[in-house]
């Protein structure tokens, strides 16, 4: 099934999403970077920011950051949106998600996103965000992936938790006060971060979606689109 990427500009488009929004993977493989490639003082910041974090309602491990191309890795940069401050920007192109900030400048993490068949663009609002959320796939989903059947709506989903693939947090998009069942949401699976394997949403390390949780309001304007060149 290919999904048109202006169907989520429609409410036509809504339905249509409905049955694609999983926010689950499988995949395996990392996305490495050298050590070398990052200084001392980068290190000893990153080491911080992605360091474990024993106080969550489930601990989470220290991430392995020097695993990951540092341009995927929490930074403050100069805002290329064009964006008015305090807008989420999802840059598909180059896999990146921005938080634009005044000044011209934005806080940039990296972001895994939906495998070909599975994109979608446009503009919404973060409706509301949860703490360590349950993970309920769409009846389409398992109708897929049988295997599913115990977490799905009529079982009440997964519960929260390490291996949910929700993660530590999760933001809700939604348009024209529509549920898009796309989600920003923490994920475990650090060496996704920077590919296009899950089923539509769009993942982040937990860390990081726990530091974009505390910067990000609800009914937070969020667009995605296609900054292909700008990175």
């Amino acid at each position: 099934m290919h999904l048109d990427r202006r169907q989520f500009l429609t409410a036509a488009g809504l339905t249509a999403l409905s049955g694609l929004a999983g926010c689950a993977t499988t995949t395996t493989g990392a996305t490495v970077a050298p050590a070398e490639t990052q200084s001392s003082p980068q290190l000893a910041a990153y080491d911080a920011m992605y360091a474990a974090q024993p106080d969550e309602q489930f601990p989470l491990p220290a991430i392995p950051h020097k695993r990951i191309k540092p341009q995927f890795l929490r930074q403050w940069v100069d805002n290329p949106t064009g964006e008015r401050p305090g807008t989420l920007v999802v840059d598909v192109g180059n896999h990146f998600l921005y938080l634009t900030q005044p000044g011209g400048k934005a806080m940039r993490y990296g972001v895994g996103l939906g495998r070909a068949g599975f994109e979608w663009s446009g503009a919404g609002v973060i409706q509301y965000k949860r703490q360590w959320p349950r993970w309920t796939p769409p009846d389409e989903m398992v109708a897929r992936q049988p295997e599913l059947q115990r977490y799905s709506i009529a079982n009440g989903g997964m519960d929260a938790g390490l291996s949910n693939p929700l993660g530590a947090r999760a933001l809700y998009i939604f348009q024209n006060g529509e549920d898009t069942l796309y989600r920003i949401h923490g994920s475990p699976e650090w060496w996704t971060i920077g590919k296009s394997v899950s089923s539509g949403c769009v993942r982040m390390l937990n860390q990081d979606i726990i530091d974009l949780y505390g910067r990000v309001p609800g009914k937070t304007r969020i667009v995605v689109t296609n900054l292909s060149g700008v990175a």
